[in-house]
């Protein structure tokens, strides 16, 4: 098996169209399809479900992904370790995050790496907890911030940043905000819910102490990002249950403690493989962190 045979398969199954994947490759089409045929002959099994417009996977090639894109990206740190050892670090840092995660200022970590290591191509990439836990332990992602979601495995691991309350956001005109206490799940169970898509670690968080608390509770507002939720918020249209540093993000908002469960603590990581398989731009980036507290 060629390590090619193994790069054309992943770039169709992530375009799935061989023409695309022929031209981002920068291949001729008849070319990737003969290294497709040739890599489904090895394995004595079909890859790829092909139509007119577009190619899936087969049972057989969803196992093959996972495997391929972890061999690719250990071959890739490979490549990358022996040049480091060389005193260049060169090679690409894959980088995934939340949005407004706490713990780290991303984009002042990536600039101050960019200028210490002009050489590395920095690829950043914004999703939930659940995808960026995902990727990484996949090897497509050298490492992601995000909120801890699972307990450490043989693929992923996890290095704290920091933790923080989960906090009510309300309008000031909100019969909440003439509370002026701490409010717990039952008490606020009823209200219309502002909340992101059910992978965003806020919203596990949330879901998960309210379930612990025995409440339900209905989020009638789905956003993805940050400041749609503030907007909402700050329309009066719904209660948002969110990270304590929100709430600097909105000061006219008013901000209630969330008591009465133990599962609301938001707790940011660095998730990472495990540290033999950790590329260097990773390491660089995590001691660039550690020393300077990007």
């Amino acid at each position: 098996m060629e390590l090619r045979h193994l790069q054309h398969f992943v770039a169709v199954a992530e375009d799935q169209h061989f023409t695309r994947a022929a031209e981002r490759l920068l291949v001729s089409q008849s070319g990737l399809s003969a290294s497709i045929r040739a890599l489904e002959r090895e394995l004595g099994t079909p890859l790829f479900v092909r139509t007119t417009r577009r190619v899936t996977l087969t049972e057989a090639g969803r196992a093959l992904l996972s495997e391929a894109e972890r061999i690719l990206a250990q071959v890739r740190s490979a490549h990358e370790a022996v040049a480091a050892v060389q005193g260049v670090l060169r090679g690409t840092l894959a980088l995934g995050t939340e949005q407004c995660i706490a713990g780290v200022q991303v984009a002042r970590l990536l600039a101050a790496f960019r200028r210490l290591h002009p050489d590395v191509e920095i690829r950043l990439r914004q999703a939930g907890a659940g995808a960026l836990a995902e990727e990484v332990g996949a090897g497509r992602l050298d490492l992601a911030f995000a909120v801890r979601t699972q307990a450490d495995s043989d693929q992923l691991r996890s290095v704290p940043l920091t933790s923080e309350p989960m906090t009510v956001l309300c309008h000031p005109s909100h019969r909440l905000a003439t509370v002026g206490a701490a409010v717990t799940p039952d008490e606020i169970g009823g209200e219309v819910f502002v909340d992101f898509h059910p992978d965003w670690g806020p919203r596990r968080i949330t879901d998960a102490a309210f379930a612990a608390a025995g409440v339900r509770r209905t989020v009638s507002l789905e956003v993805n990002d940050v400041h749609s939720l503030l907007d909402l918020v700050d329309e009066n249209l719904g209660i948002a249950v969110v990270p304590r540093h929100f709430r600097h993000k909105r000061e006219e908002l008013t901000v209630l403690a969330l008591k009465g469960t133990d599962e609301a603590v938001y707790e940011t990581v660095a998730l990472l493989p495990p540290p033999e398989a950790a590329s260097p731009a990773a390491r660089a980036l995590m001691t660039l962190l550690e020393t300077e507290g990007a």
